[in-house]
């Protein structure tokens, strides 16, 4: 019986470990909840562009362009790998506050935007929303702040490797999706199993541009300790705010500390690399 009861636990052991490998892109991308637009900016009193971005791979992202009049820079903003760009309604106003040119955009399978996410696609999308931005819009990328939610802040952080953005802001960010994996999953193993890297704290290794991380202690999906890790790995000049509230309400509970630090650092290390 010891020998049938091992034999079964084996294999419910092997066939979840299965499930995890062959099912990892449904388990990272919810593209799904995030196809439906909720609102735009201009329920909120925001003028706005709609925007059609071509990738290099022949996907379209579809996008907003929010505008302020003499813009101090751009924030290209990157989102979490739920929702879409109408669920982060907040996050635009604040952008608007501070002085700032706002381009949101939905990953490939998000929103309105063709295609099925992946790892690659979602580093394709970061760059022609780069090249949207510097180029269509003409942002010098000195004047450019590149702000990532969740795991969008991986897609930022590596974005940040190759082009010269004037900052990179982290909110509520993990260090890669095997530490993730490890943390959800401690009894499989894991990182032998990832197909899926976002390794966010070894891009931070050679991002050359003021970093600003912002986490908070009661983050009940990403692990506080994730958002001070990237925060040690980041290059000087550096900041970190801590949050308070969850994963998806930190930003709600901090509000105006969130508005009075982010837009402190961003005016100091913008103006000071003009």
């Amino acid at each position: 019986m010891l020998f049938s009861l091992s034999i079964m636990a084996a294999i419910a052991y092997t066939a979840l470990a299965a499930l995890i490998f062959f099912a990892q892109s449904s388990l990272i991308y919810y593209p799904e909840s995030g196809r439906n637009l909720i609102e735009t900016p201009g329920d909120r009193g925001l003028g706005y562009e709609s925007v059609e971005i071509p990738t290099s791979d022949g996907e379209t992202l579809h996008g907003w362009f929010i505008p302020v009049p003499a813009a101090a820079g751009a924030v290209l903003f990157f989102h979490g790998n739920a929702g879409n760009i109408s669920h982060r309604m907040d996050y635009l106003l604040m952008f608007h506050r501070l002085g700032y040119n706002t381009l949101i955009f939905d990953y490939r399978g998000y929103g309105q935007s063709s295609g099925s996410p992946s790892e690659s696609g979602t580093y394709l999308d970061a760059q022609a929303a780069w090249r949207y931005l510097t180029e269509a819009k003409g942002v010098p990328p000195a004047r450019i702040v590149l702000f990532g939610e969740s795991l969008g802040g991986a897609v930022a952080a590596w974005l940040a490797m190759s082009e010269k953005p004037g900052a990179l802001v982290l909110a509520s960010v993990f260090t890669s999706v095997p530490d993730m994996a490890a943390k959800i999953y401690p009894f499989l193993p894991v990182r032998l199993l990832s197909r899926f890297d976002y390794t966010t704290i070894e891009y931070l290794r050679t991002v050359t541009c003021p970093v600003f991380v912002a986490h908070s202690s009661q983050d009940d999906i990403v692990p506080f300790a994730h958002g001070r890790a990237l925060y040690q790995a980041a290059p000087e000049p550096k900041q970190f705010l801590e949050l308070q509230g969850g994963h998806n309400s930190g930003f709600i509970f901090m509000r105006e500390d969130w508005v009075e630090a982010l837009g402190k650092f961003i005016d100091t290390h913008l103006n000071a690399s003009s």
